[in-house]
């Protein structure tokens, strides 16, 4: 059992803030087919830099870092969360995963003053409308015409699916893929705001 520290708009399975392991397993982690498609993405456009909001218990993480010339910064707002990523990172000797601990709203400004260009992002925190928003429009002011980003749960809640919605159709946005579980968001002026929904 681990105490929880949810800092975003939590479970709607689980309210209470001491679960298993087991229960975070089975209700937060990526299906392992999404995380493979993550890797293709980061292949496909070669990232370097890599930003995940939302580490858990950081399996998915270790699939953004396959490429040990990439370096992956993961944000986790739960203590406990984070020190069962960081055995997991050890466990498996990754060396180009720097795990950022506390308050998202406050450590992903911080880190955005001093980083490059940021190549993939994974957007898998605080499942709300506001901040989804909020932490889009401070990634991507570091973001290129390449850069990809992934929203996790778009279709979670009404607050969700108006947050993806919004930024499907942003100004900044020339594709988008509605993959139900994630959506996926295009900055490359070529595609000419091309908009699909599939299934995955």
């Amino acid at each position: 059992m681990v105490t929880i520290d949810d800092l975003g708009a939590g479970s709607r399975i689980h309210k209470k803030s001491k679960k298993s392991l087991a229960e975070i397993a089975k209700n937060s982690l990526s299906p392992s087919k999404y995380s493979h498609l993550y890797q293709h993405i980061i292949r496909y456009n070669d990232a370097k830099y890599i930003v995940e909001l939302g580490t858990s218990m950081g399996l998915n993480t270790l699939y953004l870092a396959e490429n040990n010339d990439a370096r992956v910064f993961t944000f986790e707002g739960s203590k406990s969360l984070a020190s069962i990523a960081l055995t997991h990172f050890e466990l498996f000797e990754k060396q180009n995963i720097q795990l950022i601990e506390g308050n998202i709203d406050v450590t992903l400004p911080e880190f955005l003053q001093s980083t490059v260009k940021i190549n993939f992002a994974l957007l898998d925190a605080n499942h709300r409308y506001e901040p989804t928003l909020r932490y889009f429009n401070l990634l991507v002011r570091r973001f290129n015409d390449k850069s990809i980003l992934v929203i996790d749960d778009i279709h979670w809640s009404e607050e969700m699916e108006k947050a993806w919605k919004e930024l499907s159709q942003h100004e900044l946005v020339y594709g988008s893929i509605d993959l139900y579980r994630c959506g996926i968001l295009f900055f490359d002026p070529a595609l000419n705001k091309q908009h699909f929904i599939l299934s995955l």
